[in-house]
C-alpha cells in the first residue's frame, strides 16, 4: 500500500503534472493498461476543475491530490477550496440550466469516465474521489 500526495498551486500548467504523476503511480500500483487512459483523462478533468475553482475562489490555496492503492483498488482524491459543487446527476440540463456552463461540466464528464465516483462537499471545499479496481495479486 502506498500514498502519494501532491499540493499544486491553482495554475492550469500543473494539470499536466498531476496527470503524469497519476499515470505513473497507477502503473506502479498495477492498474490494467486499458484503464490507464481512462485514469489519465479523469485525473485531467478532476484537476482542471479543481484548479479552475481555486483560481477563482481561493488563488492562494493549493489543490490537493492524493493517490493511493490498497488491496481493493487505486484511488485518486482531488480537493479544492471553493464553494460546494452540485451533485453529479444523469440529467445534464438539470445540472447546468440552459445558459450556465462552469466547472460542473467536468463532473458530468467524470461521471461518464469513472464507474466509482464520489463527490463530497464541505463548507471548506469539494473532494472528488475516483476509484479503479486493481487486479488480484496471487501469492
Amino acid at each position: 500500500m502506498a500514498t502519494v500526495e501532491l499540493l499544486l498551486s491553482p495554475l492550469p500548467v500543473h494539470v499536466r503534472t498531476a496527470r503524469l504523476v497519476g499515470v505513473t503511480t497507477a502503473r506502479r500500483a498495477g492498474l490494467e493498461d486499458h484503464l490507464v487512459d481512462e485514469l489519465r483523462l479523469a485525473v485531467g478533468e478532476a484537476c482542471g476543475r479543481a484548479v479552475a475553482v481555486n483560481a477563482e475562489h481561493a488563488p492562494d490555496v493549493p489543490v490537493r491530490i492524493l493517490l493511493r492503492d490498497d488491496a481493493t483498488g487505486f484511488t485518486v482524491e482531488v480537493s479544492d477550496a471553493g464553494p460546494a459543487s452540485q451533485p453529479v446527476t444523469d440529467d445534464v440540463e438539470e445540472m447546468f440550466g440552459e445558459d450556465q456552463i462552469d466547472t460542473r461540466v467536468a463532473l458530468a464528464v467524470l461521471a461518464g469516465l469513472v464507474d466509482d465516483l464520489l463527490v463530497a462537499t464541505t463548507p471548506v471545499g469539494t473532494t472528488v474521489t475516483l476509484r479503479w479496481p486493481l487486479p488480484v495479486k496471487l501469492p
